[in-house]
């Protein structure tokens, strides 16, 4: 199996194991895809993690596994595959922390940005090296993170990237050593799932949202969102558990 699912405690690791470079073929892909899915659904799931196997993050597509241009419909049905998993990343209910271990190039870079909290190891590095093997994609990705010369450097030379370099330009949220990654990245995600589970997955929304919208429309989206929340039962029961400084006990409801 290219793809592990390990859920605990209202924590889903989601794993690339496909020695030794995680490279991303249409198994691989599809495998995300059914990750991501289970995990927005199920119920015992709050927040998600999505890291490596090995000194790799992920190492882009498999160029073993690229399209036949002489078989018709075998291009489309591969882009597809390759939109979908990001989206079923970015799309996912819950949020998703990166937690880069190693490499993260082309497709593998993709995987990343399409995470909501980017974490990285001192040794992981980053490029959309597509234009050295004769391809050009991975723009959309860039300037979600970058202004337009830098984007335009990556994506022209295909150049590699230092995590310090993307802590330096605001892109990670946090670099650390690589015996260190997991464990503040499962940190953080307990520090998430201790939130309602209802608020996690209207604040998913709403950010994923804020990205496409302008500001006084996102706001009135927000503030929609944000009556619907005050309504439920987790609400309620935050409110209370803040008042009476104790832990409080979610529902889901």
């Amino acid at each position: 199996m290219s793809i592990h699912l390990e859920v605990s405690d209202h924590i889903a690791v989601v794993r690339l194991d496909k020695p030794p470079v995680n490279a991303l073929a249409r198994e691989t892909r599809m495998r995300l895809i059914e990750a991501f899915d289970e995990v927005s659904e199920r119920s015992d799931v709050r927040v998600a993690v999505l890291t490596g196997t090995g000194k790799f993050f992920c190492s882009g597509a498999d160029l073993k596994d690229r399209p036949d241009p002489e078989k018709p419909g075998d291009f489309l049905a591969h882009n597809r595959w390759t939109r979908e998993t990001g989206n079923a990343i970015r799309e996912c209910a819950k949020p998703v922390i990166a937690a880069v271990n190693g490499p993260a190039l082309g497709a593998g870079f993709g995987l990343m940005a399409s995470c909501d909290i980017f974490l990285a190891s001192e040794d992981a590095t980053f490029a959309m090296p597509e234009i050295n093997v004769g391809l050009a994609g991975g723009v959309s990705m860039l300037r979600t993170m970058f202004g337009r010369s830098y984007t335009r450097r990556m994506f022209f030379t295909g150049m590699r990237v230092s995590a310090a370099e993307l802590y330096r330009r605001g892109v990670l949220d946090e670099v650390l050593p690589a015996e260190q990654l997991m464990p503040a990245a499962m940190e953080l995600a307990r520090e998430l799932a201790s939130k309602s589970p209802l608020a996690l997955a209207y604040a998913k929304q709403a950010a994923n949202m804020m990205d496409l919208m302008p500001q006084r429309d996102g706001y009135r989206f927000e503030q929609n969102i944000t009556m619907a929340l005050s309504r439920t039962e987790d609400a309620k029961e935050a409110r209370m558990a803040f008042l009476e400084k104790r832990a409080p006990v979610y529902k889901g409801k």
